[in-house]
């Protein structure tokens, strides 16, 4: 992480209150992956059990690497389509930790479920034909990571606490789910 650039001796948190795990996930084409996540300990347990659930609802997840393997570089990571959940970083536009800089945010399939400004911009241009939040084809993978308020993986979430961007306000998040306690 030190070397990939997704933790540095001055963030939120240390080394030593995160953990690395690995976990099973159903790929875009319906195989069986492993991928890997960086968490708070706190969350770890639960964050174990909600991606057990996600799993066995067949919830598909294109990819799902540490950031560090993007150099730390948030962009490049959603770019990829790659859920991922540490990364000491700010609030995009601000010098206050992001939730992703104390392991207590995880971002999933961010090309289906956009972050949306108050204005209604999309950064990234693959997303613009979700922008539109409604299922057409569940038979299609990507139709299926687009997350929806009445959809398993918001219920699985809540049910832990976890709070959904797509629920928030002024602007929209909806590959965004934090931990505030």
């Amino acid at each position: 992480m030190i070397e990939g650039n997704s933790h540095k001796k001055d963030c939120a948190i240390s080394l030593k209150d995160l953990r690395y795990l690995n976990l099973d996930y159903i790929d875009f084409y319906g195989n069986t992956k492993v991928g890997e996540l960086i968490v708070h300990k706190d969350v770890s347990l639960e964050i174990v059990d909600i991606f057990k659930k996600l799993y066995e609802s067949k919830y598909p997840i294109e990819r799902m690497e540490l950031v560090s393997n993007y150099q730390g570089n948030d962009f490049a990571s959603i770019k990829a389509n790659n859920t991922s959940a540490y990364n000491c970083r700010n609030i995009e536009g601000t010098n206050n930790w992001s939730r992703h800089a104390f392991g207590k945010a995880i971002d999933i399939n961010p090309i289906q479920n956009p972050y949306i400004s108050r204005k209604g911009n999309i950064s990234h241009s693959e997303s613009l034909k979700y922008k539109k939040r409604v299922h057409e084809d569940l038979f299609k993978a990507e139709d299926k990571a687009m997350i929806l308020e009445d959809d398993i993986i918001v219920k699985i979430f809540k049910k832990y606490g976890w709070i959904w961007g797509g629920d928030w306000q002024t602007i929209k998040d909806y590959q965004h789910f934090d931990k505030r306690k």
